[in-house]
């Protein structure tokens, strides 16, 4: 038994040192690297892919997986659940070609930059046909792993979120579209005028810089182990707890914009750097699911930094940093700008209150895609009017609407929907943690350390020890209940507005 144990471990070990080799070059290529090097970096990509792969499917891993399932009950907890999340990838996994994963690994890094561009030039037509690709190579990968009787998206969403699927989800988004958006239509004609402009002075890009450091510091985000630059969407990433990075993106007329990009990234870096010593150097080190993996990043920014006590805490020394721009500005008039409601357009600058809907868009369509085979080249006018139907906006150019995200050039279907579950994790989590901590009294005075060392013991430390559902049990005592985030959000707005649904 100690002998297989040993060997497993090892082969699992030599997978994962793979794949922090391609989360170094994906940081790479989202950052620094030349734009004329992406044919050279897909067929790298593309080798280390299709090597994970091959060893992920093994003939020499199914001989550990059978091996470990007749010794299941004298395995150590960590054996155990590495045993099954490896088992559970051999199994989704054996019946799709070496090949194929490949050629979907060389056509995500090339789409990227094909999105990229397009982005930039407002240019969907050249977009549209690498995403066709994407698609359908996504639904011929889907073909070989489906289950009977399962259908390709809720086996997407599954991959982002275990045990989730469009039945879930359904039931999930329609409770937030009963509370959102009516209180939406209330903020929109309340008589409550909220002045946000002031948080329009240019910043230059150096003091945001500055300021970021302030801030990702502040929360707890250990620059020792970690790094901050810059890319065209913010995101997270990272090798080991010792080695998590995390970018952000700067506008001089818009400082707040990086300021919570910074907070939200720092909720996913602080959860991948509290995991426990004991699975550090394993693939369990990273985050249990998408959904709580968000349920961190939404709760540093928006439940902590969008909250009033965190305003009262932080104005005084932000406002050392910009004494021209903000030195009359009191803690109240903060907290209500970056609170201020109302449609808009980009998700990633979205307010609380209507984020969910921009994710409920993207949910809506990628069910069109995958269930009721939407073309791509439609893709443009379904974004348009849902965000006329739920927003009562229209996207001026596709920049702003449907090429807004990273997403659909990774080839990530299914993964949206966990930022709207993970807000409400978020609400559901910070209902258990006021049971133990003056929540509100620690932001006040700035003691977030003792916020994080709850959600570390709750939370962090496991890893992806445990099932987001079981996650959930252990933490809450139950499932996904989406009535703490709604009460959460018609509290919050209902007085800020001071009106009432």
């Amino acid at each position: 038994m100690e002998q297989i144990v040993k060997d497993f471990n090892a082969h699992m070990d030599k997978i994962r040192m793979y794949g922090q080799l391609m989360g170094v070059s994906g940081f790479d290529a989202n950052t620094i690297a030349p734009k004329a090097g992406v044919a050279v970096r897909a067929k790298r990509d593309g080798f280390f892919s299709e090597k994970i792969f091959l060893m992920t499917t093994s003939d020499e891993m199914k001989g550990y997986l059978e091996g470990l399932a007749t010794m299941v009950d004298k395995l150590d907890p960590i054996t155990v659940a590495r045993y099954k999340k490896a088992k559970k990838n051999f199994d989704k996994n054996t019946k799709i070609p070496s090949q194929l994963v490949k050629e979907f690994s060389e056509l995500r890094a090339k789409a990227h930059v094909v999105w990229q561009d397009a982005r930039k030039n407002d240019d969907f037509a050249s977009f549209a046909p690498v995403l066709e690709q994407i698609v359908a190579k996504s639904k011929e990968v889907a073909g070989y792993r489906l289950e009977e009787g399962q259908s390709v998206y809720d086996m997407m969403l599954d991959d982002y979120e275990e045990g989730m699927n469009m039945e879930i989800y359904d039931k999930f988004f329609a409770q937030v579209r009963e509370v959102v958006v009516p209180l939406l239509k209330a903020v929109v004609g309340s008589n409550k005028q909220i002045d946000a402009n002031f948080m329009k002075a240019p910043v230059e890009k150096a003091m945001q810089e500055k300021i970021s450091d302030f801030a990702a510091e502040k929360i707890g985000y250990d620059m020792e182990r970690g790094y901050i630059t810059e890319s065209t969407h913010p995101f997270c990433s990272g090798t080991h707890k010792t080695d998590i990075r995390i970018t952000t993106r700067y506008d001089e007329r818009d400082f707040v914009s990086s300021f919570y990009s910074i907070l939200h990234e720092c909720g996913h870096a602080i959860y991948e750097q509290s995991t426990c010593d004991s699975i550090a150097e394993t693939e369990l080190s990273r985050g249990a699911s998408m959904g709580i993996h968000e349920s961190q990043s939404r709760f540093y920014e928006n439940v902590i930094g969008r909250s009033r006590g965190f305003w009262n805490y932080i104005t005084e020394e932000l406002k050392g940093y910009l004494p021209k721009s903000f030195g009359a500005i009191t803690p109240e008039q903060f907290y209500e700008a970056v609170n201020q409601a109302g449609p808009s357009l980009i998700r990633v600058e979205a307010d609380e209150l209507t984020y969910s809907l921009h994710i409920m868009i993207r949910y809506e369509i990628e069910r069109m895609l995958f269930v009721d085979n939407l073309p791509v080249s439609e893709l443009p006018r379904v974004w348009n009017e849902k965000y006329q139907e739920y927003l009562g906006i229209t996207p001026p150019n596709n920049t702003l609407g449907v090429l807004q995200d990273i997403h659909w050039s990774m080839g990530a279907f299914g993964y949206f929907p966990t930022y709207a579950l993970g807000t409400a994790y978020a609400s559901q989590f910070v209902a258990e943690m006021k049971k133990d901590l003056d929540f509100d009294g620690l932001i006040v005075k700035g003691d977030f350390a003792k916020i994080t060392a709850w959600m570390t013991d709750k939370i962090h430390r496991h890893g992806s020890m445990y099932a987001p559902a079981e996650i959930l049990q252990q933490v809450c005592g139950g499932g996904l209940d989406a009535s703490h985030y709604t009460t959460y959000l018609k509290d919050k707005f209902e007085a800020l507005y001071e009106v009432k649904i």
